[in-house]
């Protein structure tokens, strides 16, 4: 007996584009304007160079001054970012120690299920360099649009792409359930937390914690952690650090370095 299977777009309302270090408010009001082509609501600016708002009207028009109005300005990336529990970093650039890069189209598949019960950054880096590897520490996943000979796209540009195959993106397939995953803000919490007890007990190089943590960042990110997950990882981080405790005050001092 055939099965009919619900169709399931993405949920636009959960979709946010984050535009970190803009340089021209231009590119702002451009963004705005593609947001409002394709659908999404909101925009959030982190720690914009210039925030000329008669600049930014100019591009977005009268169309998108509904967009612009609610726009939310942040000085701080991980502020900007603390409120969602699936952040997805835009990057030309790619390498052995990043996640797998997507191409736009698939990102958009992917996030048709993510997008149901759970708030979705898309980020955006500066003109000038795009998002450093400090700022892509905080993504779950990165996608690239795909170009030929010359990589680099203007930021307004790079927003419509995305913008527009967000828009698009729709499946006739079964929705998969996806949980309600854990804030930015609970996983930074639980990140400096295992950080601290993993070099306390001689598990990362204490000299540069965060080259190591980025392994684990990956893992996690992976898996895609709820709330509660994340309290559990930091009770046990919690218990460990009352053994560690519980062992210096008897004088037995910390374990030895672990090797490889």
């Amino acid at each position: 007996m055939a099965v009919e299977t619900e169709e399931v777009r993405i949920n636009l309302s959960n979709i946010a584009l984050v535009l970190h270090k803009p340089h021209f408010p231009e590119n702002i009001g451009a963004a705005a304007r593609a947001a409002k082509n394709m659908g999404i609501r909101r925009l959030v600016v982190s720690d914009p160079y210039k925030c000329d708002l008669t600049r930014i009207l100019k591009m977005a028009t009268h169309t998108a001054e509904d967009v612009v109005a609610d726009m939310e300005v942040v000085d701080d990336l991980e502020d900007a970012l603390s409120p969602f529990q699936y952040i997805v970093g835009t990057t030309a650039r790619t390498g052995s120690h990043r996640q797998t890069v997507r191409s736009p189209r698939r990102l958009a598949q992917d996030l048709i299920p993510i997008s149901q019960k759970n708030r979705v950054a898309i980020l955006f880096g500066p003109e000038d360099r795009g998002l450093a590897a400090r700022e892509l520490k905080y993504c779950d996943a990165l996608v690239t649009i795909p170009t030929a000979d010359f990589k680099s796209l203007n930021l307004a540009q790079a927003v419509m792409v995305l913008a527009y195959e967000l828009f698009l993106a729709s499946t006739r397939e079964s929705r998969p359930f996806v949980p309600r995953l854990a804030t930015s803000r609970e996983l930074e919490g639980m990140y400096e937390h295992l950080g601290r007890i993993l070099t306390r007990i001689h598990f990362i190089n204490p000299e540069n914690p965060e080259y190591w943590m980025m392994s684990v960042r990956r893992f996690c990110s992976r898996i895609g952690l709820r709330a509660r997950e994340v309290k559990l990882i930091r009770g046990v981080c919690r218990q460990m650090e009352w053994y560690c405790n519980q062992k210096d005050e008897a004088g037995d001092g910390p374990p030895p370095p672990i090797r490889d």
